[in-house]
């Protein structure tokens, strides 16, 4: 419920920020929140700990949404380093998730969960700090200031950026309610899956309206199939957070000489492989476009689910050199990651270009938070593909190591099988998709 919340969360950052905070205020709005969210935890009880998780929450919804909304409008349309820039970008977001996995994590299980928390929430009053001390690099993006409507007064000497600052607080309650009874979201995230495809197709036909064409209309409609496409990818690729990290605590023989890695450290090599990856990609997407061979964007997404597939494939090579405790070699876990970290860069940075690409300029950050909504579908999907590989048999009586090995064997090489299958039927309509963008690349 909690990682479904915040992906789902910056549809509402974006759409502030569109029609009256500007970028920059809602990302420091976010990044706020999300530092008083960490120091809220600190409080030690489970009250705390979800209002705390309640404040992150809302302020992920104006920081995520919003600060990838940046990056797409430092780049011109048509500019082919857009896709690079994201990369680059991407590649920052993922020395954090490697300082988390590491540093924090380790903080965290050695010295209190306090520490880790602690630590968290400084990382994040650092971040606003260079975001705010570095302002002067990002000035060209447009909409970064409070719009006119923002800035008109609503409520006697209150204007509305005022108002919604003070509305964000009274949602952290809301949110502590949605975690708590979390059976609400099952019909929240459909509902708002249709209402954000609903109305971004309305926003495209009123734009067209205005331009006498079909263009945006089209595009809305190629990128809530993306959505669904994204919704497939990372449905399978959260397993990482979920059963691959209870398959490498029972079944994965995770002895490195002396030590044994802690099965949560698994977690450390996808941002890992996207340090060392991402700027490969970042300089391959533009050296293929020069030479004009940069495939398109629903090919790209369907390489990255092959190489997804692949990765839970490799779980059936690990079977091979399984020892007695009924233990696949830490090699299988190594590959695995890698192909799905390739996969993921194929996808996850194109996907956040190709929504500052795709979407009118006027619902940019709307588009960019119904993009995320499609993570937080994903994740609630995983969810429950991550139950089905439980160490517990139908009757509830848990598994032996060796029928819990067959079952994560069975299930993972399954989820590959069906995103191959996924994956070709994305290449035969990789081209009416195409049509659709009209011209995106």
């Amino acid at each position: 419920a909690y990682t479904a919340l915040v992906y789902a969360a910056p549809i509402l950052g974006g759409r502030m920020a569109d029609q009256f905070l500007g970028y920059r205020y809602a990302v420091i709005l976010g990044a706020i929140l999300m530092a008083i969210g960490e120091f809220v935890i600190l409080g030690g009880n489970e009250t705390f700990l979800l209002l705390g998780m309640g404040a992150i929450i809302v302020g992920n919804g104006y920081f995520k949404a919003n600060i990838s909304t940046i990056v797409g409008k430092l780049y011109e349309d048509g500019d082919p380093r857009r896709d690079s820039g994201f990369t680059i970008f991407y590649i920052g977001i993922n020395v954090g998730a490697l300082l988390a996995t590491t540093l924090v994590a380790y903080v965290g299980e050695t010295y209190g969960f306090d520490k880790g928390f602690a630590l968290a929430g400084f990382g994040m009053l650092l971040g606003l700090i260079i975001f705010y001390t570095g302002r002067k690099n990002y000035a060209a993006a447009p909409g970064l200031e409070p719009t006119e409507a923002g800035l008109k007064k609503v409520i006697g000497p209150f204007n509305m950026v005022q108002v919604v600052t003070v509305g964000s607080l009274a949602l952290i309650p809301l949110c502590y309610l949605l975690v708590f009874q979390n059976q609400i979201l099952d019909y929240l995230l459909l509902a708002l899956f249709f209402y954000i495809s609903y109305s971004m197709i309305s926003a495209g036909a009123k734009e067209d309206k205005e331009e006498g064409t079909t263009i945006w209309k089209d595009r809305m409609i190629a990128l809530i199939i993306m959505m669904l496409i994204n919704i497939t990818f990372w449905a399978c690729f959260e397993q990482a957070g979920t059963s691959l990290t209870l398959f490498a605590d029972r079944n994965v023989d995770r002895m490195i000489f002396d030590w044994e890695m802690p099965a949560s450290m698994t977690q450390f090599f996808n941002p890992f492989f996207i340090i060392v990856f991402g700027s490969i990609f970042s300089v391959m997407w533009v050296k293929l476009a020069k030479i004009g061979k940069d495939p398109s964007i629903p090919l790209k997404f369907a390489f990255g689910i092959i190489q997804l597939a692949l990765g839970f494939l490799v779980t059936m090579v690990g079977m091979m050199f399984v020892n007695d405790a009924f233990q696949v070699p830490l090699l299988t876990l190594f590959f695995l990651y890698m192909l799905h970290t390739t996969g993921e860069l194929f996808l996850s940075p194109i996907g956040l270009s190709m929504v500052t690409k795709l979407a009118p300029k006027k619902i940019a950050g709307t588009a960019m938070g119904a993009w995320f909504l499609s993570f937080a579908m994903a994740n609630y999907v995983g969810g429950k593909i991550a139950a089905l590989t439980g160490g517990h048999s139908d009757s509830g009586v848990a598994l032996t190591p060796s029928e819990g090995l067959d079952q994560y064997i069975s299930i993972f090489s399954t989820i590959g099988f069906v995103l191959l299958g996924i994956a070709v039927v994305i290449i035969i309509f990789s081209k009416q998709l195409q049509k659709l963008m009209h011209g995106v690349k």
